[in-house]
């Protein structure tokens, strides 16, 4: 871009105004300098006025009922798929269901148990069977769940009553649960992760 600079000769005293680029080599010292500056500026100037249609070219528009995630349809299909997920595994623990769950847990499924200890699927499966452990009641509410991508975190709350292989298990815990959709389409519990919740202490 040829830009026009206006400048008064005040080096040479002359008093002309000029409108034309002027080669280096025609320019006194402190006209040059002038000359320079004055060029720099404009070209600053150029700048800033092209800057507005510059980013709103690069300006992203979010559809409607997007937020940098799933679409607002695909979401509501996907809670609602999540939460019969959580109600197969609920009836699963309830009854002891091995074929249930097994389908419910990915290959590389962890569990993080209240105690702090892990477990694989096949130890989550085989901890199941042990008939010294049997869930009576399990009562979930305030269940919340975000999608990231394929990824979908659930946090839910937990009344828990029955008996497990240290004997009675009776309390009310946090549990997280996150779903990963693999290639097939199918939501499958990747990792769980249980809290107790201890009553408060007594006020001294």
């Amino acid at each position: 871009m040829r830009f026009l600079l206006k400048t008064i000769d005040r080096c040479c005293h002359s008093g002309i105004v000029s409108v034309s680029s002027m080669l280096p080599s025609a320019l006194c010292p402190a006209r040059l300098i002038r000359h320079q500056r004055l060029y720099a500026l404009a070209v600053l100037l150029a700048l800033s006025a092209c800057a507005p249609a510059l980013f709103a070219a690069q300006h992203v528009v979010v559809p409607h009922g997007e937020k940098g995630g799933l679409p607002r349809g695909e979401k509501h299909e996907g809670r609602r798929e999540i939460d019969q997920l959580e109600e197969k595994w609920r009836n699963a623990v309830l009854t002891g269901n091995i074929t249930t769950m097994e389908s419910l847990l990915s290959e590389d499924y962890i569990s993080i148990s209240a105690s702090g200890t892990l477990q694989t699927k096949e130890e989550t499966l085989a901890r199941m069977r042990n008939p010294r452990r049997h869930i009576t009641a399990l009562e979930i509410s305030d269940s919340k769940v975000r999608f990231y991508g394929t990824t979908a975190l659930v946090t839910s709350f937990a009344e828990v009553t029955g008996v497990n292989a240290e004997g009675e298990a009776i309390g009310n815990f946090r549990y997280t649960h996150v779903y990963a959709r693999n290639a097939q389409g199918q939501w499958k519990i990747v990792s769980s992760e249980s809290s107790r919740i201890r009553p408060p202490a007594p006020r001294k």
